[in-house]
């Protein structure tokens, strides 16, 4: 395939990173909804869970086969097959009327984003490495915040509360999939698609202690946010009292806005500052939110999902720049996908087990529990960033 007009270069930054963003919003979308779909639907907290995992699920199987496609194929038709695979999900979202359709179309939308995230964090890094990590690291958070609040919103002031967010949705992605067919090619097509799907995560020799480095902060930033996009929205209505989707919302947009915030002004700093900023400011967030629900306090409860969304932003920046600066170009895609398996094995695992916790424990002393844990992940984290801090291969941006 080849476009006729190509886009510049800083066109298809910009195009690429816009995808990423509406791809990360579509995948929070539903978050809000998930108390309409029980009360319309009745389930439980496990189930609920369990829709939640199925999309992590098959984003994993995705990264694990398809992720290195685009390092054979070209990142143009990958990006062209992510973007038609997410509109037939969105399309299963218009049409679900039960737990069924809502597991399928998950599970089509987790395929489809595993593909997207890997060949847009790895050509927005072949356009521009000195940007990547904060792009791949930024974007993502405003998407899953902002996807989520525009859900919310949409479902409490606009008619059909569960059908109109996705035509929204659907309608911005297939402007932006025909724009893509103009995206120029950044990698020269090569043999061995074949090979290149046989399951294996793959990090370089040259980039392993960076990428164990970065394990402990990248699992407690994205454990905790699977829990505020899986269980958080019906936390948020307990502590709060307001039984509304725009709690929910409010309560995503909150950790994931900051966050992003914070990476953009926090930028410039060196990985292992950054990484100890985001340590502290997760704990110290979590614990915020812990104290909140003892208390029963709405704004505190906010204050305290702001704060670890800076951690959360700031963390996740420094463990993108760490287990990426060492990678090559032929080796970005499956070094992201390696990456990006850590991260929604943490998104997903944690958040299922809560899920089943709750109906022995309850939702405020799993709550609880979930926090303590991740708070002791940012501390383990915090305490990493003192060794080795000499080595300048983790103070290296980009």
């Amino acid at each position: 395939m080849r476009a006729a007009s190509p886009l510049s270069l800083s066109s298809a930054l910009h195009l690429k990173a816009s995808l990423m963003f509406v791809f990360m919003a579509a995948s929070s979308v539903p978050s809000p909804l998930y108390a309409v779909y029980r009360a319309e639907w009745g389930f439980s907290p496990a189930v609920l869970t369990l829709v939640f995992a199925v999309y992590v699920f098959s984003l994993l199987a995705t990264l694990l086969t398809l992720a290195k496609l685009s390092d054979h194929l070209g990142r143009r038709p990958v990006v062209l097959g992510a973007i038609a695979a997410e509109l037939v999900s969105l399309l299963l979202f218009l049409c679900a009327d039960s737990v069924g359709w809502l597991i399928a179309a998950r599970v089509v939308q987790g395929a489809a984003t595993g593909v997207a995230l890997s060949v847009l964090g790895a050509g927005i890094s072949d356009l521009d490495r000195d940007r990547a990590p904060l792009i791949n690291s930024a974007v993502p958070l405003l998407g899953l915040g902002l996807g989520a609040l525009g859900s919310s919103l949409l479902a409490e002031y606009a008619p059909a509360p569960t059908r109109l967010v996705y035509l929204v949705v659907s309608l911005a992605l297939a402007v932006q999939g025909w724009m893509a067919w103009r995206l120029p090619e950044t990698v020269a097509a090569r043999p061995g698609v074949l090979g290149s799907m046989r399951p294996r995560v793959a990090v370089p020799a040259h980039a392993r202690a960076g990428f164990v480095r970065m394990v402990p902060i990248d699992v407690a930033c994205w454990a905790l946010g699977g829990f505020f996009l899986s269980l958080g929205p019906t936390l948020a209505r307990q502590v709060t009292g307001w039984n509304s989707p725009v709690v929910g919302g409010l309560m995503i947009a909150a950790l994931t806005v900051s966050g992003a915030l914070a990476s953009l002004l926090l930028r410039k700093l060196p990985a292992p500052v950054l990484m100890r900023a985001g340590a502290a400011t997760l704990a110290a967030g979590v614990g915020l939110v812990l104290v909140s629900t003892a208390v029963t306090s709405s704004p505190l409860f906010f204050v305290g999902s702001a704060v670890a969304g800076v951690g959360f932003g700031v963390g996740f920046m420094a463990a993108v720049r760490t287990a990426m600066a060492s990678a090559m170009p032929g080796e970005r895609a499956s070094l992201m996908a390696a990456f990006l398996v850590l991260s929604y094995c943490a998104f997903s695992l944690p958040a299922l087990a809560a899920g089943a916790a709750i109906g022995r424990f309850g939702l405020l002393p799993t709550s609880q529990a979930y926090g303590a844990l991740v708070a002791v992940l940012a501390a383990v984290a915090f305490a990493g960033t003192f060794k080795g801090e000499a080595s300048p291969r983790f103070s290296r941006p980009g």
